[in-house]
């Protein structure tokens, strides 16, 4: 075979709505996926991006090129889930055909972003974007509004703000605490601004589909990783309380921003130390039940407790020389000491993880070793 049309559907708009698996491979397949698509959804880009595709399957026979037509769907939650499939589907079909070039069809930007993956496994001669040309009335602002807000990726982007705005003044309103309400609103902005801006909704999605690999695999690592994330929560709550204990006697402006983050590393640090030993704890306890555990296993939790330690000696000695010494257990005389103190104890602890990882990885090549010998 020497070309392939490629369709994809990033956000996997068969599968969702037409109930329909991928790839999809050969005309005869993809003609019958565009008709589910198009009967339970009339609107969806992604059936013209099938039928485009086959305009350009029939075009390319007429000339006498020897090609086939190929769809991949990727996953609802658009990312790095949803590029994974499309990327194994892809490398599964060039397995079977031998393919020397591709056709790549899209309906606008957001398919586009895997040109790079596609690219990088089969040569790309063409990119083809199928654009629907559309009435007038359709083209109105009332109905673009419409369907964008129909959209959950926009939906949610949009809505989740002003609902957490609504939500939070009104409580505060309750409470009969109106000021609060400011600061509980830029709180909660801020946080989902941090959450957007980091991409976490991504590391979201990877952890969620993490947990339920482990679930449905039986291992320990889920039950650790749900201890984990209920310890953070804990851990959190218990710093926030603290700093408003703090707040609501002086104020950000007289202990200073610098103290009050200070006090919430100090108050939390061990909680999250655990959090983090328990995750890592039920990864050791997996790889022992598959005899695959090797002494690195050990040094994750070691330099956890080594970063744990520093931090909490640096907020200890930090507290000690602030305004609120006399409100903490150790005085600026001993907070030096405790400082010093735990930096040698994690030195020393992240010495020994250092020296664990070492063993491990000489293990493991010892192993590799034996297995290329065995093979031999």
């Amino acid at each position: 075979m020497q070309t392939l049309v490629i369709c994809i559907d990033r956000d996997d708009d068969l599968g969702e709505k037409a109930k329909v698996k991928t790839p999809l491979i050969g005309k005869e397949q993809n003609i019958a996926a565009a008709v589910k698509l198009a009967t339970a959804d009339p609107e969806d880009s992604d059936t013209n991006t099938i039928f485009g595709g086959i305009k350009v399957l029939d075009e390319l026979k007429e000339i006498g090129i020897d090609a086939e037509i190929v769809t991949f769907a990727g996953d609802k939650n658009v990312g790095i889930i949803s590029d994974q499939k499309i990327t194994e589907q892809l490398e599964n079909i060039l397995e079977s055909f031998d393919a020397k070039n591709a056709i790549f069809i899209s309906d606008g930007a957001e398919d586009e972003t895997l040109i790079p993956i596609v690219q990088s496994r089969i040569k790309i001669n063409s990119v083809k974007r199928i654009v629907v040309k559309q009435s007038a009335n359709l083209e109105s602002t009332y109905y673009i509004l419409k369907n964008a807000f129909n959209d959950p990726k926009i939906s949610q982007t949009f809505f989740v703000p002003l609902g957490l705005t609504a939500m939070i003044y009104a409580i505060f309103l309750l409470a009969k605490y109106p000021e609060g309400a400011i600061i509980g609103i830029s709180a909660a902005i801020g946080l989902y601004m941090l959450y957007r801006g980091f991409n976490l909704d991504e590391w979201v999605v990877v952890m969620k589909e993490k947990l339920k690999t482990e679930f449905y695999a039986g291992r320990i690592t889920f039950v650790t990783y749900s201890a984990a994330v209920l310890i953070t929560i804990i851990a959190t709550m218990l710093g926030t309380i603290e700093l408003w204990g703090y707040y609501t006697t002086g104020g950000i402006w007289y202990y200073g921003a610098v103290t009050f983050f200070t006090v919430f590393i100090n108050t939390t640090i061990w909680w999250y130390v655990i959090a983090l030993v328990f995750a890592t704890t039920g990864k050791i306890l997996d790889h022992h039940i598959s005899k695959d555990f090797t002494t690195k296993d050990l040094s994750p939790p070691l330099f956890i407790l080594s970063i744990g330690l520093l931090l909490w000696g640096s907020s200890r000695y930090i507290l000690s020389i602030s305004n609120i010494a006399n409100d903490v257990s150790v005085s600026s005389e001993f907070g030096l000491p405790y400082f010093i103190y735990s930096v040698v104890l994690a030195i020393i602890i992240a010495l020994v993880g250092i020296r664990l990882e070492s063993m491990g990885r000489s293990a493991d090549n010892c192993k590799n070793k034996d297995a290329k010998t065995n093979e031999d």
